[in-house]
């Protein structure tokens, strides 16, 4: 999770300092941007130190020229990079300049730029606060969506009272949360979730295995954390990066995801089984390499164990468990199957088939299976927001239930 933190020139810009903790507390990463004014009155080292990025504060870096490519494509890069800009704080120049959409440092130009939500915290002057042309600055970026966390009153620097005090960074920084979804509601959880393919060895360089990149269970994972879990991650071969997480584990096989998935199914209160575990694999692996010269191999395979259905069979009162379902015909028919068979609290089902959907992809359609026959169809999405809906789902059904998650300390 990347935001954007633009820094104007205000007094109250020294405050911004506390607002890159808050931010970096719930793992937020945070790049500075600032004006030239603002640099009078706290140094761009400040925010370098804190938030260990180089701080942005010339259009095309400084002292650089206006023949920098290199640094002209960092820059714009970043507009497609964030998931928030917040201004904090934001001048009544510098709210001008957004509402009208004037771009003459980098600071409004990635306004422009970026698609991302864009939250501002005023502070000025409380005469300049309650002007009518600053007053219809706000209400313009208002009507276009932009979040406005307003002023405090009190004692100003400039001797005066009124509003026009920056809020507190931890109520700017409470807006970024609720914009970027970041919650509590699973503070009381320890999600176990696993993610990615598994690999079965045929001989000693080559396996059987899918083409499950890990997406869906990172993004789990990820979403999971920024609502306050504590996520326990266990991942087959993947290219990415793992969120971060308190635990997390990296296996191979099948076998290897069954071992690690009961040992820490103990002191989990929900369990995700987003990995796309193979359902067999060679019954007797060899253990060198197969030569093409001695012809082709008669390959015997035989079922792995299904770890879903032995997990759901021994969860403890409380915990609840959750399949997925990659299918390619039938898909409500086949994985309600599997949702009835294995006793789940629900389960997660797409076609990998779909384009756009499943398998390599960022995005995912997915539809909600229940056991009373409910089910709930998602449009297209990210898999960050599909997971927000399937946590949705675990917060509903410790609402109804009344059962709460207890942390565990594993």
């Amino acid at each position: 999770m990347r935001v954007a933190l633009g820094v104007s020139g205000g007094i109250a810009a020294y405050k911004a300092a506390e607002l890159v903790r808050l931010l970096q507390d719930k793992g937020v990463e945070v790049q500075v941007v600032m004006t030239r004014n603002a640099r009078e009155f706290i140094t761009p080292l400040t925010f370098a130190a804190l938030s260990g990025h180089k701080v942005i504060t010339e259009m095309f870096g400084e002292g650089q020229g206006s023949g920098n490519v290199e640094s002209a494509i960092e820059h714009i890069a970043l507009a497609q990079s964030i998931d928030a800009f917040v201004v904090a704080p934001a001048t009544a120049n510098v709210l001008a300049k957004m509402a009208h959409g004037i771009a003459d440092d980098f600071l409004t130009t990635l306004g422009l730029a970026t698609k991302a939500p864009l939250i501002v915290a005023p502070a000025m002057n409380v005469n300049m606060w309650e002007h009518t042309a600053t007053q219809e600055n706000l209400e313009i970026l208002r009507s276009r969506g932009v979040r406005v966390v307003s002023p405090d009153e009190g004692y100003l620097a400039c001797g005066m009272t009124g509003a026009g005090r920056l809020a507190s960074p931890a109520s700017i920084a409470q807006a970024v949360f609720e914009t970027l979804n970041i919650r509590e509601d699973l503070a009381k959880e320890v999600i176990l979730v696993t993610a990615g393919p598994t690999e079965e060895p045929l001989d000693a360089v080559r396996y059987l295995s899918n083409r499950s990149s890990g997406k869906m269970g990172y993004a789990l994972a990820e979403a999971a954390r920024r609502r306050g879990a504590r996520v326990l991650l266990v991942s087959g071969p993947t290219r990415m990066e793992p969120p971060t997480a308190p635990v997390f584990e990296r296996i191979r096989t099948a076998a290897e995801m069954e071992e690690a998935v009961s040992r820490h199914a103990v002191a989990a209160t929900v369990i995700l089984m987003a990995a796309a575990v193979a359902d067999f694999r060679p019954a007797n692996a060899q253990i060198g390499k197969i030569k093409k010269q001695d012809g082709i191999p008669r390959v015997e395979l035989e079922p792995t164990v299904d770890i879903l259905a032995e997990i759901s069979q021994r969860r403890r009162n409380g915990q609840i468990v959750v399949g997925f379902a990659a299918e390619t015909e039938d898909l409500i028919e086949n994985a309600g199957a599997k949702l009835r068979a294995k006793r789940l609290d629900f389960l997660v089902a797409n076609d990998v088939s779909k384009k756009d959907a499943g398998f390599d992809v960022d995005t995912n359609i997915v539809t909600l299976l229940f056991p009373d026959g409910r089910k709930v169809e998602l449009k297209k999405m990210s898999k960050l927001e599909v997971a927000g809906h399937v946590l949705d789902q675990i917060v509903e059904i410790r609402k109804k239930s009344g059962v709460r998650g207890q942390k565990s300390e594993v």
